[in-house]
Parts: C-alpha cells; sequence; structure tokens
C-alpha cells in the first residue's frame, strides 16, 4: 500500500532544521522524534546554514533601496518644482508677448 505524501509547514521544517543546528540531539534522534527520514534533517539544516546568511541581505538590500528611492523622489520633487516655476514664468512672458503684439499692431498705421 502506497503511503499518503504528507505536507509539511515552513514552520515545522525550520523547527526540526535548527534544533539539528544546536546539536543537542543526533540527527537520528530529530528525525524518529518527527516521524521523518534522517537525510531530510539533514538537508534542511544544511539548506537553514547555507541560506541564514540572506535574511541579513534582503534587509541590508531592502534599506538601502528605501534611501534610494527616497533620495530619488527628493530629486524629482525639487525638480517637479522648478518645472511649474518655469512653466508659469513662460506663461506670463508669453502673455505679455501677445499683449505687447497686439498693442504693436494697434499702433501701427495702415496704408
Amino acid at each position: 500500500m502506497k503511503r499518503k505524501r504528507r505536507h509539511l509547514t515552513a514552520e515545522f521544517k525550520a523547527r526540526v532544521a535548527t534544533e539539528a543546528i544546536k546539536e543537542e540531539k543526533s540527527i537520528q534522534q530529530i528525525a524518529q522524534e518527527n516521524n521523518i527520514a534522517p537525510t531530510q534533517v539533514s538537508a534542511w539544516k544544511k539548506e537553514l546554514q547555507d541560506r541564514m546568511n540572506e535574511i541579513f541581505e534582503r534587509k541590508n538590500a531592502a534599506d538601502k533601496q528605501l534611501r534610494h528611492q527616497e533620495k530619488r523622489g527628493g530629486h524629482l520633487e525639487r525638480k517637479i518644482g522648478q518645472l511649474v516655476i518655469e512653466k508659469e514664468f513662460l506663461e506670463k512672458k508669453c502673455k505679455q508677448l501677445v499683449l505687447a503684439s497686439k498693442s504693436q499692431t494697434l499702433k501701427t498705421p495702415t496704408a
């Protein structure tokens, strides 16, 4: 008869791997207590040891990325402010030029 495959949670795997890393019990004892193969315990232990540094790398990378985005956001806000001021200045000058142009055409005598 085929044995039904168990779906183990990440929390369970982490607990077993942590217990194996502590080395208070043998891999065999941990496997027997949790009804899993010793090779599986060893694999989870190795994976946890290999990937521990990723936890801190991701956090530092995320912090660095956040600082970069905040810096870029501040730069973009300043650029937008500058462009709004320039736009308003140019609109004002265009209106002045249109008015000046109209007044010039009114002053020019027609033949």
